[in-house]
This record gives structure tokens, sequence and C-alpha cells, in this order.
């Protein structure tokens, strides 16, 4: 009896499923290769490269050049309180002037007006000074109260006439003031002319209170304020917002 059961147990075990050994797993499908997506990722990687390499290149390839920090006028040169020195890359196409050549270009003429913060290329500058076109250059020999006190070169100035007729004759008839001299100024010569150059010797300034300077005037009113000029008549007043 003992070894019936033995037996019948150990028959009903033997019914269950075994389980399935590691060997019995399914297999895996293989991984899908994608060589147009490695072939991209390389190109990539090569291209990020060149590019790192050609910033690298460019930014040790850099020279010094000149800029102007002070407003230069039409005809003035250069002057070393003038300009500053900067880093910029090397490009052949502009023809920068570099550092080293300040003292060469120093002997040239402004063609044009250049403003702060442009970088100086060769082109800007002339050997001899030249007006710009439809330009002319006036020179005013000036007594004190007849220009501003602080008066100076790049100024927008207005240019009027003024009367210097002798007083007598205001004084003789009937003292009406017509005809005779007047006093009284005669409306603008010029509305907007630039103070080109102003005199530089300071001692004749102060001591006499005279003032020479030349102001840069379309050519259509050069006639008119030199005459007045050469008869002392001009007086200059800054233009609003100057």
């Amino acid at each position: 009896m003992k070894i019936q059961e033995r037996t019948g147990a150990g028959a009903g075990r033997s019914a269950a499923p075994a389980q399935p050994s590691v060997g019995d797993r399914l297999p895996t499908p293989p991984r899908e290769r994608k060589p147009a997506l490695a072939a991209l990722a390389v190109l990539l990687i090569l291209v990020g490269a060149l590019g790192a390499t050609m910033l690298v290149l460019q930014a040790g390839d850099r020279i010094e050049v000149v800029m102007v920090k002070n407003q230069v006028q039409a005809g003035d040169s250069l002057k070393d309180s003038d300009v500053t020195s900067v880093m910029v890359a090397k490009d052949d196409s502009i023809h920068y002037v570099e550092w080293a050549q300040l003292d060469a270009i120093k002997t040239y003429k402004a063609k044009s007006t250049i403003y702060p913060g442009t970088l100086a290329v060769g082109e800007m500058f002339a050997k001899k000074a030249s007006l710009p076109a439809g330009k002319a250059s006036v020179g005013l020999a000036l007594k004190e109260g007849q220009y501003p006190s602080d008066i100076k070169a790049g100024d927008v100035v207005s240019a009027y006439r003024v009367g210097a007729a002798s007083s007598g004759s205001n004084n003789s008839g009937n003292g009406s003031g017509t005809g005779g001299g007047s006093s009284s100024t005669a409306g603008a010569l010029v509305d907007d002319a630039r103070v080109n150059t102003v005199a530089e010797d300071d001692d004749a300034t102060v001591s006499t209170g005279n003032l020479s300077l030349t102001l840069l005037v379309d050519q259509a009113d050069a006639p008119a304020l030199a005459s007045a000029a050469a008869a002392g008549e001009v007086a200059i007043v800054h233009v609003p917002g100057n």
C-alpha cells in the first residue's frame, strides 16, 4: 500500500508542465542597420570640426588698425588725439589703415567728414585737400562779440551780415534812421555753414579777442559772405540744436 501511494504521488507530480530552460527561449529579431544615418552623423561631425578650425584660424589672423574716435572734417589731417587702435580680422579686400601706418596717414587729408567709430581705410584720404563738390571755403577775421566763445571746428553755424555804417548819418537830419546807415542785422548770409578750421593762435585770441576761421559753404553763398567778411560785417551764431 505504501508503495502504490508513492507511485501515485509521483505520477501526479510528473503531470505538471515543466518550465522551459534558458536555451529554449525564442530568439530576438536582429537589429536593423541604417548605414545612411551613420554616414550623416559622421558628416556632421566632420563639418563641425571644420567650422571650429576655421574660427580658430580667423581668430588668430587679426591685425591692429586705426579707428577714428573724434570727428575729422574734410580737408583735415588725423591727429593722435583723433584715433585709437582696434583689432579686426584681416581681409585683403578692405584697405584698412594699419596702426603701423598712422604716421604716414597723418600727412594726408580727409576727402570728406569722418565720423567717430569709423575704421579708417585708404580710400578716405588724399595727399592734397579737396573740397566737396559744390562747396567753397571762406575765411573770416572776426572780432570779439562776432562769434560764440565756444566755437570749434565741426560746428554748424549761421552767418549774418551786420551793418557797419557810421552812426553819424543816423544822428544827422531828422533822426528817423532812414537812409544812411543802420546797425541792425540784414538777414542771414548763410543758414548752415560748417566751421572747417579755427585759428590755433591762443595768445592772439586772448590778447586781442580776434579770431580767424574758415567756413565751408555752398558755392552760391560764397560771394556774399566773402564781401561781408572783407568789410568786417559778419557775425557768427550757433545753429539751434548744434
